[in-house]
């Protein structure tokens, strides 16, 4: 039987790489020429020509890192003999701008959703308990449970249920003027006016710096949503005020259940996307697909937003030349800019991620995973660059600032408006993020198989050649469709998402 060619064995992304990526375990021996010299691992990378120390190591037509020795055709290429240092990016503002092809609105898409009296749309009906502090945490949970074991929930069956919001936050630290506290606040309002929920019970101590009644005071929700504001200090400790709590909650339950699922257009939808357990197969198989179901998305006239500016750096070059304008392209670098001081400031380097499990998924260099992670971005113009948790206003392709850590990005991208995210993995991620469903995308057939119950879609077919990027990206947006009509996802069945609400911890703690 002949030896398998090189071609049956890794995947050469474009033409200029200097690497390829193996599809399997190769072991050592010559394929179509090639002398591979020592066992490289399914989704690592092989030498396909020798490559001088300090010479540049490419991968998608970029560069992922520099050789930090000479490197000989058919080598595994990874963290022993590749180096990350910085190189000059042209940004090119705007230079690959193109028209939006929009679908006719007659042809768009459309799913079941709860429209809510400002017209936003929900694609899952909530009541939450919003904690103002840390204090108030183990109450609000208290709350929570507690109406959810009394069965009450049976007589409300457009309640999807009762989802406590608690975060390690809210005091021990300065108040407004405080980039965190502001942080903080934005996170907070933007979970209490998210679409998903139909009313409110916001919590607090009573003696903290996030005072319960500033936090409601600032809130914008549309007429006639619920909010009820308590604190446990007022009410006279933890037992009345979980009593207090499941009564108010109790109240607001016919009120949620008026509102019913309806045929409204998909351009009412916000996807979040985001990629967590990254391996090599993440750029090649579901973020490509994920970005090209955003491009239906956006096409449809809806709304795509990613994060983690950590994890598109090196990549930000891609991003700046879709961007609108030059003054959207500009905060895109400034926020690297601002990564740049931070990570500094604390002693550390935008390169110690990736992650241990990255690296033992292929990922060498955070240049490397970050052109994997843009990938998610699709192919249409960028269209804002925002803040952490700030609001989304607009249609078309977004980037939040966010940190590259799972639970804090997912928290900022659903408090700008977010009504369900898509998470790809490749290392086998464990996400929720209530009150939005979450879509967990696995990049490769083995990981899907091993962790079938947590994963929704197996884009590792990509790799297998059983299906296209774009095939996958229409099954990506069909199957969206479905969950924002309410078909659940696989987090949602295990339960997860409440202890993912993790605002953006910026302040220092006094």
């Amino acid at each position: 039987m002949s030896s398998p060619t090189l071609d049956q064995l890794g995947f050469r992304l474009h033409a200029e790489d200097s690497v390829l990526i193996a599809r399997q375990d190769i072991e050592p021996g010559t394929y179509s020429g090639l002398k591979i010299t020592n066992t490289v691992p399914r989704g690592h990378k092989v030498a396909t020509a020798d490559i001088a120390e300090g010479a540049a190591v490419r991968k998608y037509g970029q560069i992922i890192g520099f050789a930090s020795r000479d490197i000989a055709a058919g080598e595994h290429v990874h963290t022993h003999n590749v180096a990350y240092q910085e190189f000059q990016r042209e940004h090119a503002f705007g230079a690959d701008v193109t028209p939006t092809e929009y679908v006719p609105e007659e042809q768009r898409a459309t799913f079941q959703g709860f429209v809510r009296p400002d017209g936003r749309v929900g694609t899952r009906n909530y009541l939450a308990v919003l904690t103002s502090v840390n204090c108030s945490a183990t109450a609000a949970k208290m709350i929570a449970r507690r109406v959810e074991a009394s069965g009450i929930l049976d007589d409300y069956p457009n309640v999807d249920g009762i989802c406590p919001l608690t975060h390690t936050l809210g005091c021990g630290h300065s108040g407004r003027g405080n980039e965190g506290f502001e942080v903080l606040r934005r996170a907070l309002q933007g979970y209490a006016g998210h679409p998903n929920i139909a009313g409110l019970l916001v919590l607090g101590l009573g003696c903290e710096v996030n005072q319960v009644r500033a936090l409601t005071e600032d809130l914008k929700l549309p007429d006639g949503t619920p909010v009820h504001a308590m604190t446990i200090q007022e009410f006279g400790g933890t037992k009345k005020t979980v009593a207090e709590g499941v009564r108010r909650i109790e109240e607001m339950l016919p009120l949620a259940n008026a509102h019913e699922r309806e045929t409204v257009g998909a351009d009412k939808l916000v996807l979040a996307m985001e990629c967590g357990g990254s391996d090599a197969y993440s750029g090649i198989t579901a973020n490509p697909a994920l970005g090209a179901a955003a491009d239906l998305l956006i096409r449809h006239g809806g709304t795509a937003v990613f994060g983690e500016t950590t994890e598109i750096y090196g990549a930000e070059h891609l991003l700046t030349r879709r961007a609108v304008s030059r003054e959207v392209g500009e905060k895109l670098v400034d926020r690297i800019s601002w990564w740049e001081k931070h990570v500094q400031a604390d002693g550390s380097s935008i390169n110690n991620n990736p992650s241990p499990g990255n690296k033992a998924g292929g990922l060498t260099t955070i240049l490397e995973k970050s052109l994997g992670a843009a990938a998610k971005g699709g192919t249409t113009n960028l269209v804002d660059v925002l803040q952490y948790a700030e609001p989304i206003t607009d249609r078309g392709l977004m980037f939040m600032d966010t940190p590259g850590y799972d639970p804090v990005n997912a928290t900022g991208l659903i408090a700008g408006g977010a009504q369900l995210l898509c998470f790809t993995t490749g290392r086998g991620s464990a996400f929720g993020c209530k009150p939005a469903p979450s879509i967990k995308l696995a990049t490769n057939t083995p990981l899907y198989e091993r962790m079938t119950d947590d994963m929704d879609i197996n884009c590792g077919v990509i790799a297998d050649g059983e299906m296209t990027v774009a095939e996958m990206g229409e099954q990506i947006f069909q199957h969206i469709l479905r969950v924002a009509s309410g078909e659940e996802t696989k987090s949602e069945e295990l339960g997860y998402g409440e202890e993912e609400f993790v605002p953006w911890h910026l302040s220092t703690v006094l």
